[in-house]
């Protein structure tokens, strides 16, 4: 059963909405890995270094989780640009309802996903 407009467009807004909110959440943890930190200097213990060091590394790692799902809400975005959203990429099946409703930025049925990360199809 094919998605109707109303719905596409409630899927639209959800990405959009949730585009928005990584970019800020990005642009908030960019910000705090590359700005120097103002009260390091000689005074400060080698462990709250370190503790600064866990946290940057979090914040990176974070950010790259995001990215990559930045890159997915894009995909969905083209997606409805190219009338084809709820449709799989790979298999070219209909995407559940529900899958759609839980991940508004799935791209691939949970069993073509599932293939794909095992690099069992591409």
């Amino acid at each position: 059963m094919a998605l109707k407009k109303n719905e596409i467009a409630q899927f639209k807004k959800r990405l959009v909405d949730l585009r928005e909110q990584i970019l800020r959440t990005l642009k908030g943890a960019t910000k705090e890995v590359t700005e120097p930190d103002e009260s390091k200097g000689y005074s400060q213990h080698q462990a709250d270094e370190g503790t600064d060091d866990f946290v940057k590394n979090i914040n990176l790692e974070v950010s790259s989780k995001e990215q990559g799902i930045l890159r997915q809400i894009d995909r969905a975005l083209e997606k409805i640009e190219e009338d084809t959203y709820g449709t799989c990429d790979l298999t070219g099946e209909e995407i559940p309802l529900k899958r759609l409703e839980a991940v508004p930025y799935a791209v691939m049925t949970v069993k073509a996903q599932e293939q794909f990360e095992k690099g069992i199809i591409q």
